[in-house]
């Protein structure tokens, strides 16, 4: 097999399994970061560990807002999180997609960038941010493969002047459509929540390897219950309810 066909094979293998790489990052990084915490080596000797914990917050948020711009302004059955096969009604070719071909994946990465960073093991991040471009890399090129072939010369001309991963805004377009914060919720309320529950996860690793005690009346525990909560109110008002249903969103 020709590495071209070799590399989208695998792309699209690794399209339908994506969602066991935030498995895979969380519980690797947990194992590193109670590692790191009992052998003293993680990075509180040159900072604290919840301003560290902001920062790291900070990036992951990033990330979603990046998620969040992209999905907002985007129409039906494209950009999704459908799982069996590459899906695009049309070619997104405005706002997000205006300044890199990928920007959901450059939101997927800052997200769990913020995770990888928690661990405090710089050998560790240096592995993620490898990982995740190898991973990721296949899977681009699987869909960029599919946009090419059925798009032809559109795409053609709209990926010799966007690039892949890198923003450049250079051409930057408005985006056609009007921000649809219903899409959103309906599409972003998983990584929303996820984000606080992992890093409350954290954050109890934390407190109880350093006084043996789980601090569940923190600001953050707050949050994170809160998260949780609304994730499924808005879960229960998509299945049962038509009041996110848009017409061509």
């Amino acid at each position: 097999m020709a590495l071209q066909e070799e590399l989208e094979l695998q792309g699209n293998y690794l399209f339908k399994y994506r969602g066991t790489l935030p498995l895979i990052i969380l519980f690797s990084g947990i194992l590193t970061f109670i590692y790191s915490k009992i052998n003293l080596n993680g990075f509180e000797k040159y900072v604290s560990y919840k301003d560290y914990e902001l920062l790291c917050l900070l990036v992951s948020f990033i990330g979603f807002a990046i998620r969040v711009y992209t999905v907002g302004y985007t129409p039906k059955n494209t950009s999704g999180r459908n799982t069996e096969s590459q899906l695009a009604d049309e070619l997104n070719k405005s706002g997000s997609y205006s300044i890199v071909r990928h920007p959901l994946y450059v939101g997927n990465f800052f997200m769990w960038l913020g995770v990888g960073l928690l661990t405090q093991n710089i050998w560790y991040i240096i592995s993620f941010v490898f990982i995740y471009w190898v991973y990721y890399e296949r899977i681009m090129f699987a869909e960029e493969q599919f946009l090419r072939k059925k798009f032809g010369e559109s795409y053609l001309e709209w990926a010799a002047v966007t690039p892949a991963f890198i923003f450049s805004f250079k051409n930057y377009t408005p985006p056609k459509i009007s921000f649809s914060w219903k899409k959103v919720v309906k599409q972003e309320k998983n990584g929303f929540t996820a984000i606080f529950v992992v890093f409350f996860l954290f954050r109890s690793i934390n407190d109880f390897i350093e006084t043996e005690t789980i601090v569940v009346n923190s600001r953050l525990a707050y949050i994170t219950a809160g998260s949780i909560v609304l994730y499924f109110i808005l879960k229960y008002v998509k299945k049962y309810t038509t009041i996110l249903n848009e017409k061509e969103r």
